[in-house]
């Protein structure tokens, strides 16, 4: 990786700015606390439910302050996105409100539920081979021919600036308790979702210590603060976690949450899937399997939290039906 122009970095005026334009459109989503998760801990638990934002998931705050950001002018030839699932419903729910096409380059074994949210929301759907067709390539060939704005998963200032918002949410809730965070774990793959938070939160709590939390045997994030450079996983598939599987973390969101994070744990699949019965039983919440990770971790025990206050970030709730049925039968 080359050297990155600092410039290029959201700040937290940034992420003041997208909570401006987020204001009254996103949903302020709530900070749970739960007394059985209190007791099991030791701790003051707090979990933000972003399950509860639009589409579901916390993409649709990056989504739609990129989207919102782009010139009148330039919005007539619409918007490009590559993902399988939250990115993909995040950015067509933004490109609606805004009245812009949206097209989304889907892979064709993507969850048939995921493909008909995104298309229920007037996206185009462009369908790809992810085993011989390279998903960016055709993305740029789309933008190439209409003039169309690329709307990145989470390597765009933009986009980060979006999910700080979140931070800034978490802090501020807080705040109304008289109360600040002693720790706050955050699910990582891109880093689009754990360099917003760390920048949202680490403006107004410098002294919060931060982990990222990766599924077991992808765990780019955590390996890259130890080897200082941005590592790759061998795989892109295996774990439960379909959602946070990018193969390195972002060139733009790595010297962010390695300034301000560094320090990354894991989970593993079965742990994984304790969390998400944890959470409907305990907390009647539906979290898919990697928006549950960061919780799967403090169950499972990979921090020292008794006495602190301790937040974690269910990310999203787009389980499909059939596993979610699965893993909360077993």
């Amino acid at each position: 990786m080359g050297a990155i122009d600092t410039r290029t970095l959201p700040t937290d005026a940034d992420i003041a700015a997208a909570a401006a334009r987020l204001k009254g459109v996103a949903v302020r989503t709530p900070l749970i606390n739960a007394p059985v998760l209190d007791d099991l801990l030791g701790a003051r638990v707090f979990l933000k439910a972003e399950t509860l934002q639009r589409t579901g998931s916390f993409k649709f705050r990056g989504a739609y302050n990129r989207i919102s950001s782009i010139a009148p002018e330039r919005r007539a030839a619409g918007v490009v996105a590559y993902s399988s699932g939250n990115h993909a419903q995040g950015v067509a729910a933004a490109a609606r409100l805004l009245g812009m096409r949206a097209t989304i380059v889907m892979p064709a074994d993507a969850p048939r539920a995921k493909i008909a949210r995104t298309r229920a929301l007037g996206a185009e759907i462009v369908s790809y081979d992810r085993d011989s067709e390279d998903r960016a390539a055709i993305a740029d060939a789309i933008v190439a021919e209409r003039g169309a704005t690329l709307v990145p998963p989470y390597d765009d200032p933009m986009i980060i600036a979006g999910q700080g918002t979140i931070g800034r949410e978490i802090v501020d809730d807080l705040a109304l308790q008289s109360l600040e965070p002693d720790i706050v774990v955050v699910g990582a793959s891109g880093g689009g979702l754990a360099a917003g938070v760390s920048l949202g939160v680490k403006a107004r709590v410098p002294q919060v210590k931060m982990y990222t939390v990766e599924p077991d045997g992808f765990d780019d994030t955590r390996r890259s603060f130890v080897s200082g450079r941005r590592e790759h996983n061998a795989r892109t598939s295996g774990s439960i976690c379909d959602a946070l599987m990018s193969v390195t973390p972002g060139e733009l969101t790595f010297p962010i949450t390695q300034r301000l994070i560094g320090d990354g744990l894991t989970a593993t699949d079965a742990e994984v899937m304790h969390a998400v019965r944890y959470a409907f039983n305990e907390l009647k919440l539906v979290v898919e399997p990697g928006g549950a990770i960061g919780l799967a971790a403090l169950l499972a025990g990979r921090l020292e939290v008794k006495g602190k206050v301790v937040v974690g970030i269910l990310s999203g709730g787009n389980v499909d039906a059939d596993m979610f049925a699965r893993i909360i039968g077993e």
